[in-house]
């Protein structure tokens, strides 16, 4: 063995000491760490022929990198819905790389076991019924990947040939609708070989992000022709958390043919509180549902959950044949699932917050988020110099500045407040906004506080 892997396995336990008091000094100070630091990206240097040891690593990772990153995990990083690390899921990801599980065969299968309880616990929290079989992945673009795939699938089936064996240009046209689809959506077109082309938009409701079921059921009949098709809808859209309505969607199917995936990355948890949970009203009669973890669940990146009551289908994607793998039965392994063969053990971090704090805990995460969101657009509703553009649905406020809102404007806005707040540009019905979406646990009204006096000092300078 190398001498400096021999002498860091020797001292083991004392360097994950050293590592335990630098990450806990580091998240002791998360709450007032500049929130997008102002310190350059050092260099690139060249990989040295002889290592200098975990201990020394560290110290330098602290002097030359650990300046630049954003306190990303911290309270007033607003941008992207961006989730924290609760303590129990830290501890959870921090065990998950002790264990280094390759969870993805029952050959070994622990780790599958965990993964299907921790699956049963996330279903049981967003209302979903036992037909529901889910799976974890890195994020919401694989999530809703793995559900259009799966979709993909079911076209075949309606049209008597399979993607999976025949490729995807036995299908003939494909149809995909939607209002206001995430861009992951288009990108999981593009690598299914069907087609950004494929997505159709659909007309939302006026100053809404919500589809019109109306114009829905006219473009369903304007497709007919063109055999079942795929619609895609929103339980929580990016700029102002909308919702689509998910049980008249499903009313559709009665006249016409369609596989429906709901794409509810962060809106899901919506279920978790009675005033909200109408929100997400009929997510179980979908065909797949895109979940993020690492968004409300407040795991560490990259979590998510795919759900579908087809997983034949999906097996019949994602299946691999090799002879040290087991054969496909009726509950079969992960590695039979998703576009991966190694699968890390990304359910141990969801199983340990969920274990910690329960339903009440995570309810109350959730709660707090959304109670943040209306403080904030209060504020900016009462603010001369901001617009609000669209009503506080649940955790994410969309404004403008009032007069003259250029892309420029609100960029020199936000720079004047990074250090206190992280806010990201987008753009609602033409107009160049802001948006603040809150979803860490560690986010307080006195953090929401803090932010409204940043921003309203901020546009005095």
């Amino acid at each position: 063995m190398h001498p400096q892997l021999t002498a860091d396995r020797e001292e083991l336990p004392k360097l994950l000491e050293d590592v335990q008091r630098h990450a806990a000094a580091l998240l002791a100070g998360l709450d007032e760490q500049d929130v997008v630091p102002s310190v350059p990206v050092p260099p690139p240097t060249p990989l040295p022929a002889r290592g200098v040891g975990l201990k020394a690593t560290l110290d330098e990772f602290a002097d030359r990198w650990e300046p630049a990153l954003s306190a990303s995990g911290g309270p007033r990083y607003l941008g992207f819905v961006t989730g924290g690390a609760t303590p129990a899921a830290l501890a959870g990801d921090w065990l998950t790389a002790a264990w280094d599980q390759n969870a993805f065969s029952s050959l070994d299968g622990a780790g599958q076991h965990l993964e299907r309880e921790t699956i049963a616990w996330l279903r049981g929290l967003f209302g979903l019924s036992d037909r529901h079989h889910g799976t974890f992945v890195s994020g919401a673009t694989m999530s809703n990947t793995v559900g259009l795939a799966t979709a993909r699938e079911w076209l075949g089936e309606r049209r008597g040939v399979s993607p999976a064996e025949d490729g995807v240009g036995a299908l003939g046209t494909v149809r995909v609708l939607s209002g206001a689809a995430h861009s992951s959506v288009s990108k999981a077109l593009s690598i299914l070989g069907v087609g950004r082309k494929a997505l159709v938009p659909v007309g939302m409701l006026p100053g809404r992000e919500a589809v019109d079921t109306a114009a829905l059921e006219r473009a369903l009949r304007q497709h007919e022709a063109d055999g079942p098709c795929v619609v895609v809808a929103n339980a929580g859209t990016v700029n102002t958390a909308d919702f689509d309505d998910l049980r008249a969607i499903c009313a559709l199917r009665e006249r016409y043919d369609f596989w429906l995936h709901v794409d509810a990355a962060f809106g899901a948890f919506a279920a978790l509180c009675s005033g909200y949970s109408h929100l997400v009203d009929g997510l179980d009669l979908a065909d797949s549902v895109c979940v993020d973890l690492h968004k409300w669940l407040n795991v560490p990146y990259d979590s998510a959950v795919q759900f579908t009551r087809r997983r034949d289908l999906q097996a019949a994607v994602f299946q691999n044949s090799a002879a040290y793998l087991g054969p496909l039965g009726d509950t079969p392994d992960t590695v039979h699932l998703t576009p991966e063969n190694s699968h890390r053990l990304r359910a141990l971090a969801a199983w340990f917050t969920l274990r910690a704090y329960g339903r009440d805990g995570q309810r109350e995460i959730v709660e707090r988020c959304i109670a943040c969101a209306h403080t904030l657009g209060d504020a900016i509703d009462s603010t001369p110099e901001l617009q609000l553009l669209a009503p506080v649905r649940l955790n994410v406020v969309c404004f403008t500045l009032a007069e003259d809102p250029t892309a420029e404007r609100l960029a020199a806005l936000t720079a004047r407040l990074t250090e206190e707040v992280f806010l990201t540009p987008t753009v609602l019905d033409g107009v160049p906004a802001l948006r603040a979406a809150f979803s860490n646990w560690r986010t307080s009204e006195t953090d929401t506080r803090r932010v409204i006096t940043a921003l309203r000092g901020a546009l005095q300078r």
